[in-house]
């Protein structure tokens, strides 16, 4: 019976940006505002593609449903839009409601990684190979938003992903606005990330209400203060992206990398500064649990130009060492 069933995913090959889009026939929404249909040139797993941009299980921006469609939630230039994206066959199909369901469809095949180039991509270890041949629809996403990825990363500076996440959808449903369309309505609606004025506007015990410390909060409201100038960044390189991201104080390499990976599909910007990473990636390619920055880069090293999209498969692969020391306490700053 090996083999039968799909691996179950873990909280690793989960933090690799893997999320289970159950396969089915999907059934029509009803009167979509806007419908765009598009062929990839290759294997396309949307859960895949799309995992990274959920934070979280109970993400009100981001739902996976049982009819094989993901839903995204988003605030576009041209103002709040609800995406649904569904394949059948090798044809994919998207469908936007709102103000901002005509960007949100121009902007789909770059989504789901269509500007993206796996082939280029050249496994140097057996690890890296096998997590690849077994995914073999994995692309990077490019959202063209910045600040809709910023934020969720503050967010999750020095705390562990549970706080996070909580924060992230306290204060989504309590300042954001319901998405427009279907996905709007009902008990589990879905919700569009407040605008940078009304970030801007949250009062400081809301912040202490949602556990995010003065530290990260202020981080946040120097960022939505530039917001329009953040957003200009999409339209750079990723490098030159991240210098502009780390102008803000309190957002730097750590921050700035998770954010363009997201915004610009950048398949080089590697996560540095993280408590984990760099022991996973040394145990993966060298048996070192111990590794630091400068080893996990070092290690990478042959994967220039791809180091994220490596990092990427070597979490996907689930290959991590045991835990020895205990997890990161979980500090609720509401409570207190």
């Amino acid at each position: 019976m090996a083999g039968r069933f799909a691996p179950r995913p873990t909280r690793t090959t989960v933090r690799g940006g893997e999320v289970a889009v159950p396969a089915g026939v999907p059934r029509q929404a009803a009167a979509p505002a806007r419908v765009r249909r598009w062929v990839p040139d290759g294997p396309l797993d949307l859960g895949l593609v799309l995992g990274p941009l959920r934070r979280g299980p109970a993400d009100p921006t981001f739902r996976a449903t049982r009819d094989g469609s993901v839903w995204r939630a988003a605030r576009t230039p041209a103002g709040p839009g609800t995406l649904r994206v569904y394949g059948s066959g090798g044809e994919l199909c998207a469908q936007a409601w709102g103000p901002g369901a005509e960007w949100l469809l121009e902007q789909v095949p770059e989504l789901l990684g269509g500007a993206d180039e796996p082939d280029a991509f050249v496994p140097r270890h057996r690890v890296v190979a096998l997590a690849r041949h077994r995914r073999p629809g994995l692309r990077l996403t490019r959202t063209g938003l910045v600040l809709e990825s910023l934020i969720p990363s503050v967010l999750e500076q020095k705390v562990t992903t549970d706080e996070a996440y909580r924060a992230w959808r306290l204060l989504v449903r309590r300042f954001g606005e319901p998405a427009p369309g279907p996905a709007g309505v009902g008990e589990r609606s879905m919700w569009v990330m407040p605008a940078p004025r009304t970030w801007a506007l949250i009062p400081s015990w809301e912040w202490h209400r949602a556990g995010v410390d003065d530290k990260r909060a202020s981080t946040i409201l120097r960022a939505v203060r530039v917001a329009a100038r953040l957003e200009q960044a999409v339209g750079m390189p990723a490098v030159e992206a991240q210098a502009r991201l780390e102008v803000v104080p309190g957002i730097g390499p750590w921050t700035s990398a998770e954010v363009v990976q997201r915004s610009h599909g950048a398949a080089d910007a590697v996560t540095v500064g993280d408590l984990h990473l760099p022991g996973i990636v040394g145990w993966a390619l060298a048996g070192d649990r111990h590794a630091d920055d400068a080893e996990m880069l070092r290690l990478l090293e042959p994967y220039a130009g791809q180091r994220h999209r490596a990092a990427r498969l070597i979490l996907l692969s689930g290959n991590v060492p045991a835990r020895r020391a205990p997890k990161m306490p979980r500090v609720d700053i509401g409570l207190l």
